[in-house]
């Protein structure tokens, strides 16, 4: 009975352990460098500038709306991906990326969808 109690109990902390682990894992992440306020429909009916883009308010690309709405909405830059939004630890290395495809090797912090950027590079 103490061994079948005994590995249980290991059984439970292994599977602990695994679920922990994983939130500091590297991963790549790919998608395009967007300002939260698009991404996360705060004026966007599509999650996208498109909106923005016909009315010509906020420039006529992708990057010079993103910038419109960082700089006067209070936006951030984001990661979207697949209809997924991650917020994004380091805006000044994204910037040099706004508007773009990119691939983002780092990490995820899960609790806050947060990826920790460690690499980031221009997807072709």
């Amino acid at each position: 009975m103490k061994r079948l109690i005994s590995a249980a109990a290991t059984s439970v902390l292994v599977l602990v352990l695994l679920c922990h682990a994983g939130d500091d894992l590297s991963w790549t992440f790919r998608g395009e460098i967007a300002d939260s306020q698009c991404a996360l429909n705060v004026h966007s009916l599509t999650r996208s500038h498109q909106e923005m883009l016909k009315s010509k308010s906020m420039g006529g690309t992708s990057a010079s709306c993103a910038l419109y709405c960082i700089k006067y909405l209070g936006g951030n830059l984001v990661l979207t991906s697949r209809k997924h939004v991650y917020h994004l630890d380091n805006q000044d290395l994204a910037m040099k990326y706004i508007g773009e495809k990119v691939l983002i090797e780092g990490t995820l912090d899960s609790k806050t969808d947060t990826i920790r950027i460690s690499n980031i590079h221009a997807d072709q």
